[in-house]
């Protein structure tokens, strides 16, 4: 099934891990994570600073990236080691849920057989959260999509809804600021999340409400790693580029994991490299 095959966390294996995490996964399944801290990578940011070219750079799997809004619930990303190669996609319902609407989420349960259709498959996944419509809001469901195979590693990451600063006409209906923000604050605090803050150079480090997130639940930057995007969008010699360099350095947010600098391929490169993938 080479239409599944991505080598960026090959690196990552660990045998010795496997058990452990099937055992994680399976508490995860059954919702418990809603009472009990479990180990995950939570990739959060502000709205288009690139979470989604992130998550796809850490994973090799192709999500949907817009400008505008589009991600209105946690997509669970769970990177399996197995001998049989599989991707699963499916919601978990969130414990608000009644049990009807429980056991109507759970019929939502589809085999990929190519990475192709998983943007058409995440809109499906809005049309039966109720989702589809403007201002229909947030949902505290996931999407949880299961990845295995033999080259795969053990791995979790949480892709969360961007924070955003100013709604549209469509959302005046709600505080999406206060919805959005609750929703990421959620993962972020719990004790073995480890938060993958991704501040974009394109706007000024000062305002991007990730990093005022960062330090409410982690103050002294423990279980936090920064990740810098669009760093080509810098001027040479301005006062944004020194600015985003001191950050980078861990002078400005200091963080124990550090800060790293992602510049992603742009268009026509990834054309590229994926038609000499496919010779």
């Amino acid at each position: 099934m080479g239409t599944f095959e991505t080598t960026t966390l090959t690196a990552l294996r660990s045998e010795e891990q496997l058990n452990l995490l099937n055992e994680i996964d399976t508490l995860r399944r059954s919702g418990i994570s809603d009472h009990v801290s479990l180990p995950q990578i939570a990739v959060c940011g502000d709205q288009s600073s690139g979470k989604s070219s992130c998550l796809e750079a850490i994973s090799g799997i192709p999500f949907p990236r817009k400008d505008t809004l589009c991600t209105r619930f946690a997509t669970e990303l769970v990177l399996r080691k197995s001998s049989v190669e599989s991707v699963v996609v499916n919601i978990v319902p969130s414990q608000k849920r009644s049990q009807k609407e429980s056991q109507e989420l759970a019929g939502f349960q589809y085999t990929l057989q190519s990475f192709d259709k998983l943007p058409e498959l995440i809109e499906s996944a809005k049309i039966a959260l109720g989702l589809d419509k403007p201002g229909s809001g947030f949902s505290s469901d996931i999407l949880r999509i299961e990845i295995s195979g033999p080259t795969r590693p053990h791995l979790t990451v949480v892709d969360l809804p961007g924070l955003i600063h100013a709604k549209n006409d469509a959302e005046d209906e709600e505080n999406v600021e206060e919805v959005v923000s609750e929703l990421v604050y959620s993962y972020m605090r719990r004790p073995r999340t480890i938060i993958l803050a991704v501040v974009s150079a394109l706007n000024d480090r000062a305002l991007q409400a990730v990093l005022k997130q960062v330090k409410a639940v982690d103050p002294h930057g423990r279980r936090t790693m920064g990740l810098i995007t669009k760093p080509d969008t810098l001027f040479e010699d301005s006062d944004s580029e020194k600015d985003f360099v001191k950050l980078a350095l861990n002078e400005v947010t200091h963080l124990r994991l550090g800060w790293h600098v992602l510049r992603n391929r742009d268009f026509n490169t990834k054309h590229e490299c994926h038609s000499c993938e496919s010779v």
